[in-house]
């Protein structure tokens, strides 16, 4: 079965929402104290990242993004940038950010190799990534713009979204952004049937990769974190993933996904990533998922690429869909 975009809520509507409301209220107040009176500079604030303290303009007007979830970040922030990286996607940048708003964002590179010299070409003010994608890269950054990393990327996407919002001085709207989401998980929690019965649900996540072994998703991972919001269990074999994050088998071992729904994604070629052979195979057609109907293709580049509230949204509106009924 494969899921269709499903979107109850638009959290973008939230965050524009923000933006105009706060925009409005800062244009009626004196007070413009804070994070940049104690860098020392009216035009200025200090934001703690992974490689240290970093200088920002207080209101960056030319951001360079150089990941996903930077990329989703800065948009769902309000916030487009004039350069990003693209996504190793037929479509460049992840589908399933509406086409205006990526709309004249200059391509600046593959993720894992941007082109600095493109990037200095567009004179940014403030570049966004993190330390695990480009931190080899780091002084080359800098010396273009003051480059904010966060330590890692998909697990604490929260925690990183916080301070994409600190580097672009969104802190009010990403708190609106948040509560937002807060909403709309215990929106979808409450379809389910409330706390006891999602969490009674055990949900598999799998993700079939061209040139790898299947991955049979643990708890410390972008999606996993969307899946224990809304409350929904989880099967045993998720925690003997490798450093929480996936336990990788063979087709031939593919029936321990098994679980109440299972969900699974694909990057890559169906037939190099092992997905056609799998979902072909006997063994996951005798899966208790997959006879009771409850197995569900997503998009890889929303459920698993994506990271951050924008598609967090989109997933949860998928999970309503394909779990409340």
């Amino acid at each position: 079965m494969t899921l269709r975009s499903f979107r109850p809520r638009a959290l973008a509507a939230v965050s524009l929402t923000a933006v105009a409301a706060l925009t409005l209220a800062a244009c009626g107040s004196s007070d413009d104290s804070g994070s940049d009176s104690a860098s020392g500079s009216d035009a200025t604030r200090t934001v703690k990242t992974a490689m240290g303290d970093v200088k920002v303009e207080k209101a960056p007007q030319r951001v360079v993004v150089l990941d996903t979830a930077e990329l989703d970040s800065a948009l769902t922030l309000g916030v487009k940038p004039v350069g990003a990286t693209h996504a190793d996607v037929t479509s460049g940048f992840l589908n399933y950010l509406p086409k205006d708003q990526v709309a004249g964002i200059e391509d600046v590179g593959r993720m894992m190799t941007p082109n600095l010299e493109a990037i200095a070409g567009l004179k940014p003010d403030l570049i966004l990534t993190s330390k695990i994608r480009h931190g080899d890269k780091y002084a080359e950054l800098s010396k273009i713009a003051p480059t904010v990393m966060t330590e890692n990327t998909g697990h604490p996407w929260k925690e990183n979204f916080k301070v994409h919002a600190e580097a672009l001085g969104k802190e009010a709207e990403a708190k609106m952004v948040a509560d937002g989401y807060a909403d709309h998980v215990a929106d979808v929690t409450k379809a389910l049937g409330g706390k006891e019965k999602a969490a009674a649900t055990e949900v598999s996540m799998v993700r079939f990769v061209e040139g790898a072994d299947i991955r049979i998703y643990g708890r410390k991972n972008y999606i996993a974190t969307i899946l224990a919001d809304v409350g929904l269990g989880r099967p045993a074999i998720t925690d003997q993933a490798k450093d929480g994050f996936s336990y990788d088998v063979s087709p031939e071992k593919i029936d321990l996904a098994d679980a109440d729904v299972v969900f699974h994604s694909t990057y890559g070629d169906p037939k190099k990533s092992k997905e056609t052979e799998t979902t072909g195979s006997g063994l996951w057609k005798n899966m208790d998922a997959v006879k009771n109907g409850k197995v569900f293709a997503v998009d890889d580049q929303l459920w698993i690429q994506g990271i951050g509230y924008t598609a967090a949204d989109k997933i949860l509106g998928e999970l309503h869909q394909s779990l409340a009924k």
